[in-house]
């Protein structure tokens, strides 16, 4: 029950349901909209529905845009040689913020779960085989989330790609630099043997 105005209890409500905010949480994050300014708090609101309104996803990559190719996309001086895959937008984000990789991205909006009741039918994988069939690449990055869906998807996709004259390749996993072997788990220590180098 609350004791909260019907205004301030619905706000509490809706902000309640963005993933990983508690009740205590949406109920600071609703008075602190209260003290703001009016501009502030509607920039918010404006910010909200200009992003329902405005971003679809890429025709291409199925990224996030504001217009028929994203950003990275659109951008002719990428390697267009070299494909990334990707789960979501926000694991392409953080490939991006290394900018260490310089090709273009295949986002596929989820993993196969079949727990979770998500199929390969359900992600963009068939739009993926289609693009890799027409185009010139030379290496696909497997960049899924090293879990056991993000590891499944991978391999679901290699045997899909097989038939194509392209490397397939995974994000190199292990020990990151600075670390100490104590510390380190047993499949982070599996991947780092799986993976070695020569020096």
């Amino acid at each position: 029950m609350s004791n909260h105005a019907g205004a301030v209890s619905e706000l509490v409500e809706q902000l309640g349901r963005l993933p990983g905010i508690g009740r205590k949480s949406a109920e600071r994050l609703a008075f602190h909209l209260l003290r703001v300014s009016e501009h502030e708090a509607l920039g918010l609101a404006d910010a909200i529905r200009r992003v329902r309104k405005d971003v679809r996803y890429c025709s291409a990559c199925f990224n996030l845009s504001e217009s028929e190719l994203c950003t990275i996309c659109a951008d002719p001086s990428r390697d267009r040689t070299r494909l990334c895959i990707v789960e979501q937008p926000r694991d392409l984000m953080s490939l991006e913020q290394s900018s260490v990789f310089r090709g273009v991205y295949h986002v596929l909006l989820g993993r196969i779960a079949p727990l979770d009741g998500i199929g390969p039918d359900q992600l963009t994988i068939d739009p993926l085989v289609e693009r890799v069939r027409k185009g010139k690449f030379v290496e696909v990055i497997m960049a899924t989330n090293p879990t056991v869906e993000g590891d499944g998807t991978s391999l679901y996709i290699s045997n899909l790609l097989s038939e194509y004259p392209v490397e397939i390749t995974r994000l190199a996993r292990g020990i990151t630099a600075g670390s100490v072997l104590e510390y380190a788990n047993r499949e982070m220590i599996a991947d780092a043997l799986t993976g070695r180098q020569k020096l």
